[in-house]
């Protein structure tokens, strides 16, 4: 089971489907802005990835700026923000049994596969 949450608009986001499908993996695409990430599922990406709730916000979209979210922010309030408003999210998350990567550089994403 290998998951990507996608936006195929972002160069990073493509770039890292591409590295993994290049890696002989066929992950599932979700495209998180179609099919938001339930704040459950936020958590457990922070959870499994080892990561800080603030490295999956894109602090500097519009949203955060008028939620007042920044990455200092309090971590339930920034995986809250996310849930309600994925534009939100970094991207893009890689989910395999190994782990959870953000793939911000894409070779992150190496690790869990």
């Amino acid at each position: 089971m290998a998951k990507i949450y996608h936006n195929p608009r972002c160069s990073k986001s493509r770039e890292t489907l591409k590295l993994v499908e290049d890696a002989g993996v066929a992950p599932e695409v979700i495209l998180y802005l179609d099919t938001p990430v339930s704040r459950e599922k936020l958590a457990e990406f922070v959870d499994r990835s080892g990561l800080p709730a603030s490295a999956f916000l894109r602090a500097k979209e519009a949203e955060a700026k008028e939620l007042g979210i920044t990455a200092k922010s309090d971590p339930d309030a920034i995986l809250d923000a996310i849930a309600a408003h994925p534009r939100l999210m970094e991207r893009p998350v890689v989910e395999t049994e190994k782990g959870v990567a953000l793939g911000r550089p894409p070779e992150a994403v190496l690790s869990v596969l």
